[in-house]
């Protein structure tokens, strides 16, 4: 054996002597080309400072301990033992709850059908009551009654109207998120407090304070607006004109308001001869709020409607909704048949141009339940 061999392994032997004196014998594999321990290769991270090298490099060897120790070492030995620790956040839901998915308006529906309303259905009153001669006038002359068949779907449509917001449900959530999202374009989630409702047209950063007499069935109302591909485009147009710099209105807040008068409508049994022709009534109920908002938005924008005139307009859109339900109906029909086939909307080609609108806390709106009832027979109560 010459003197270059000799050399080789000796200095081989020190290796092996020095790595055995570290981990004990357990030295990895090392790769000719890289240099880098084959041991660790496919090795998830968390397992890493699971192995005996590498704890022997973070813990004292033979006795060694360290002089001094900066602080930099000892707060990446920290993140490094906190490795381990990193759980998901607790209370996380399910794909399915996480209020980052859109949820549509079945889905959301689905959920109030199953859940106990018991509570929140003694608080209802299906329909109005008469006495003396208005009793006998809609005996004589009013609509029809609603098929004996169809009194738990409206039933079922009065109590979601009792339903407050729970900002601890995550349905709840998901239907806020969904609303906020497909009105403006977002992708991210936004919290559920905020000013950033009041761009919706919501009067605070609280949305559950303004849904007072329509309860949840106006955020539900919202979402058909908006998760039904043939009013989505309806539901922007309106949105935009809300925000004009003049005749600016808070969309939600009259949004809420429409669905009271849908509300009324049913109660008063306005919609019980199309319901019971259709064999249904929450479809009917839902055309019916999108065909009286369609109605407004048309009303506002050629009649250069502003915010001073809200109460006087949803007044009069209240009457003509309940006498001629039918008439909405169709006009809304008419309009969904038009933009299915590209054609201009029956709001036209307004531009809405201009200064941002204001939010909705500096503006003066007067809703429905803001204004005098006009007889005395319950017309103003759910």
């Amino acid at each position: 054996m010459n003197e270059k061999s000799c050399s080789f392994h000796n200095e081989k032997e020190l290796r092996d002597v020095q790595v055995e004196s570290v981990c004990a014998g357990c030295s990895p594999p090392y790769d000719a080309d890289n240099s880098a321990p084959l041991a660790f290769r496919g090795l998830p991270i968390s397992e890493l400072k699971n192995h005996s090298i590498l704890r022997a490099l973070t813990a004292e060897a033979d006795g060694w301990e360290p002089g001094v120790v900066s602080a930099e070492v000892l707060r990446a030995q920290e993140e490094w033992e906190a490795v381990d620790n990193i759980q998901p956040e607790t209370g996380s839901q399910a794909s399915s709850d996480q209020p980052g998915q859109l949820i549509s308006f079945s889905e959301a529906l689905q959920h109030f059908q199953t859940v106990d309303l018991s509570s929140f259905k003694k608080r209802i009153q299906p329909t109005i009551r008469r006495t003396g001669l208005a009793a006998l006038r809609h005996c004589l002359f009013g609509p029809p009654k609603l098929h004996q068949g169809l009194r738990e779907e409206r039933d079922l449509v009065l109590t979601i109207a009792q339903c407050g917001l729970d900002s601890q449900d995550p349905v709840h959530g998901r239907v806020l998120q969904t609303i906020y999202k497909k009105l403006t374009g977002s992708r991210f989630d936004c919290a559920l407090h905020g000013d950033h409702w009041e761009d919706l047209g919501f009067q605070g950063a609280n949305p559950a304070t303004d849904l007072r007499g329509a309860g949840f069935l106006a955020l539900l109302h919202l979402l058909y607006l908006v998760m039904d591909s043939k009013t989505l485009l309806m539901a922007q147009e309106i949105f935009r004109l809300s925000r004009h710099h003049i005749q600016q209105f808070p969309f939600c807040l009259m949004s809420i308001n429409i669905t009271r008068i849908a509300i009324q409508a049913l109660r008063e049994e306005c919609l019980s001869r199309e319901c019971n022709r259709q064999q249904k009534v929450i479809p009917v109920v839902n055309s019916f709020y999108a065909a009286t908002f369609l109605r407004l938005a048309h009303i506002w924008r050629t009649q250069q409607k502003t915010i001073s005139d809200s109460g006087f307009v949803l007044k009069d859109l209240e009457v003509l909704a309940k006498k001629s339900p039918r008439r909405l109906l169709k006009t809304l029909e008419i309009y969904l048949t038009r933009v299915s086939k590209g054609q201009a909307s029956l709001l036209g080609a307004q531009k809405c141009s201009g200064p941002q609108a204001p939010h909705s806390k500096d503006l003066t709106f007067t809703g429905v339940c803001d204004l005098l009832p006009h007889s005395s027979e319950g017309t103003w109560l759910i």
